[in-house]
């Protein structure tokens, strides 16, 4: 072997793997920084499913303290002012939500913005008249967003 090439070789190789470290880093930077509103299709993803899963345990048992840990902080529960955040449980006891939680959460959620939302027929049909739920993504991890029944006929969604 010639050690005089050794230095040379040795430092081929080492820029080599830097170039290439740099090429993957821009493939990380790209999936980081996709635009808003363009959420693909969760349904294959193992950890939407098994946030999922979870999720509609901890709602058939009513297991609130589960529940509130996979909300998220402005989680919104009706179209009124104040509907959002603290008092969920409280407004599900009194308006008798909770089987309507446990149907919607039992559909198939779609792509809808930034949200997986459930049933489908939200995103097809404008004048939907139920409850509606979604999913999003907080800081890499799945969050329950919101569950509203329809909006009143003075707001769109």
């Amino acid at each position: 072997m010639n050690f005089r090439r050794f230095p040379t070789l040795l430092l081929t190789a080492v820029l080599a793997c830097a170039l290439a470290g740099c090429h993957s880093l821009d493939k990380q930077k790209d999936k980081i920084t996709k635009p808003a509103g363009t959420l693909a299709d969760q349904n294959g993803e193992p950890s939407f499913q098994a946030f999922l899963s979870r999720l509609r345990k901890a709602a058939a048992k009513k297991d609130v303290k589960m529940l509130a840990i996979m909300m998220t902080a402005d989680f919104g529960y009706s179209w009124a002012p104040g509907g959002e955040g603290p008092g969920v449980f409280q407004y599900w006891d009194v308006n008798g939500t909770w089987p309507e939680l446990n149907l919607v959460l039992r559909d198939r959620f779609v792509p809808s913005g930034d949200y997986m939302v459930a049933p489908e027929e939200v995103t097809t049909n404008p004048d939907y008249k139920g409850f509606r739920a979604g999913l999003r993504l907080v800081n890499g991890s799945w969050r329950f967003a919101y569950f509203v029944p329809a909006p009143p006929a003075n707001l769109k969604p």
